[in-house]
């Protein structure tokens, strides 16, 4: 689909909304997030969902831990990693389809999930101000389990719309008492103005394990006369250079499709390539059987409007779930005996208490790129 071809299939309803919506980004400043978007460019999903997206490749996750050897493990955990960012920002877009904005999921909003291989995730809004989504993915059999959350701070600049992602996620390996931290790349949103987004990684993201294998992630975008999308290259080392072949492993290729290894002095063998992977669909419950904060159920009117065309009546149900939270967060803080809100899954905990040493020990070996986005806190799951 052209971009020419994006803008002419815009429905004649949405047209004055959307030439709305671009005059406002003309002269927008601040966080993007609090901007109404036209009803064609939302997907008929939450972004609470998106946090499934980390299993995409469940066999890739619960394989982690298999190999006896460190380095193959933490080459293991990159694969996995890569697979997560193909899921959660390619992958899921339906072939032909261009990007489009999910909803901002309700406080306490739940997701759950779970796989075949005995993969199982939960996910839970944690907060909304600012928007942070908690996520729990574990495989019990395996012994691995991930925990993290991710925020979005957006900005415009230019004709790309910027999302810095705050958080990180800690993946432990129960009978290797081992333990990995990864910090988050940043996103562009590039072809809003020809209703037609896509999403480009780019920045640095870093991987620290409790066995001394580092990566540093570096993603790139095509540029006008080179380069190509969707590029990344991550160099991994340990703390103290043993490394198999004695030099640093470079792996680089796309992360929506083949990548190589390339370890000291050695030539290129395969690593990955996830466009191969058959996707495995995961279990959610029947609507009628979800609690009502739920996901699908929370939003299951609009997004049946939006598959429909019906853009008029998925913008009523959403602006009245909209205005049912803000009516219930004043009643909240009106309370004479208001209490803080608490999620039912996750806690508020001090950083050190899930990821330990790792985020000093990834500070003292990142170099002027690094970006600390993680925050002084995090959400712990509570069985």
């Amino acid at each position: 689909m052209s971009n020419d071809n994006a803008l002419e299939s815009i429905p004649a309803d949405q047209q004055g909304s959307f030439s709305s919506f671009l005059k406002t980004l003309a002269s927008f400043t601040g966080d993007l997030s609090s901007l109404t978007c036209p009803s064609f460019l939302l997907a008929p999903i939450s972004l609470l969902e998106y946090s499934s997206f980390w299993a995409d490749q469940p066999t890739l996750f619960s394989s982690i831990g298999e190999s006896d050897d460190a380095e193959e493990r933490f080459y293991a955990a990159v694969k996995w990693f890569i697979s997560s960012l193909n899921g959660s920002f390619s992958s899921r877009v339906p072939k032909g389809e261009w990007e489009k904005k999910p909803f901002n999921p309700i406080l306490g909003e739940q997701f759950y999930c779970s796989w075949e291989d005995g993969t199982r995730i939960v996910c839970e809004q944690v907060s909304h101000h600012p928007p942070v989504s908690g996520f729990y993915i574990s495989n019990d059999k395996a012994g691995v389990s991930v925990m993290g959350h991710d925020g979005q701070k957006t900005r415009f600049s230019g004709t790309q719309m910027l999302v810095d992602q705050i958080g990180y996620c800690t993946l432990k390996l129960t009978a290797r008492d081992e333990t990995y931290l990864f910090t988050l790349p940043s996103l562009s949103v590039n072809g809003i103005w020809y209703a037609a987004p896509y999403v480009e990684l780019y920045g640095t993201s870093y991987i620290e394990s409790s066995s001394g294998y580092h990566a540093a992630i570096e993603y790139t975008t095509k540029g006008w006369i080179s380069g190509e999308l969707h590029h990344f290259k991550a160099t991994v080392r340990h703390e103290n250079n043993k490394m198999k072949q004695g030099g640093p492993t470079v792996i680089e290729g796309q992360w929506t499709g083949q990548s190589t290894l390339t370890t000291h002095k050695q030539s290129s063998v395969a690593f990955l390539d996830v466009a191969s992977l058959n996707k495995p669909t995961p279990h959610v419950a029947p609507i009628s059987e979800q609690g009502e904060l739920e996901s699908r159920r929370i939003w299951q009117k609009v997004s049946e409007a939006l598959v429909a065309g019906d853009y008029m009546t998925a913008s009523n149900e959403k602006s009245l779930i909209e205005n049912a939270q803000r009516a219930l967060r004043k009643e909240r803080e009106a309370a004479a005996d208001s209490k803080t809100w608490q999620p039912k899954h996750f806690e508020h905990v001090e950083g050190n208490v899930i990821f330990g040493d790792l985020r000093d020990k990834m500070m003292a070996k990142a170099d002027t790129k690094f970006v600390d986005t993680m925050g002084e806190k995090g959400w712990s799951y509570r069985a």
